[in-house]
Parts: C-alpha cells; structure tokens; sequence
C-alpha cells in the first residue's frame, strides 16, 4: 500500500506540476549565509541548545550544529534559526545519513 501511495504521489509531482516538497511531505530549507535557516513542514523539535537544534521530519530527523542558536520564529511547522550554522545532517528512518 506504502508504495503505490508513494507512486500516486511521484504521478502528481511529474504530470500536475505540484510542487515536490508540498506532495512528497518533504521540508522546504532555506538558508541565508552562515547565519540563518528557515525550516518548512517540519514535525516538530526534539531537542534545542545553543549549539544544536533537533527537528523531526516525516522520514526521519535533522540535526544543525553550530554556535549561539537562537530560534527567532517557531511555528507548528516552520523555524526560523538565527546563529553560526556549521553542520546540517539528515538521518532518514533507517539511521542512514543522507
């Protein structure tokens, strides 16, 4: 069943011209320099520190490091990071860093 939702999904991105990270439930990046990243369609915030910022994500988790964060914006589904960024991981449902 999982697949063929997936094949639904993969159908509508190639033929409708749906945007991808919208269909897929992937999260939308955006960053400004060193110094800030905006987060969409994130699950939420596993963990939070000066140095780290933890979010869940549909399939899986990602993880920032760096120094003096800040959350300056902080939604059901979106962030905004203020600090210096010097790492982002991915790690999907199956421990892989991607």
């Amino acid at each position: 069943m999982r697949r063929f939702q997936m094949w639904i999904k993969r159908w509508m991105v190639d033929h409708m011209d749906l945007p991808e990270d919208v269909v897929m439930d992937l999260p939308r990046i955006t960053m400004i320099g060193q110094v800030h990243i905006y987060i969409e369609n994130h699950k939420g915030l596993i963990k939070f520190t000066n140095n780290e910022l933890r979010l869940a994500l549909s399939e899986g988790e990602m993880i920032i490091s760096g120094e003096r964060f800040v959350i300056k914006t902080i939604l059901p589904e979106e962030i905004l990071l203020e600090g210096y960024i010097h790492q982002i991981s991915y790690y999907g449902k199956n421990d892989q860093t991607i």
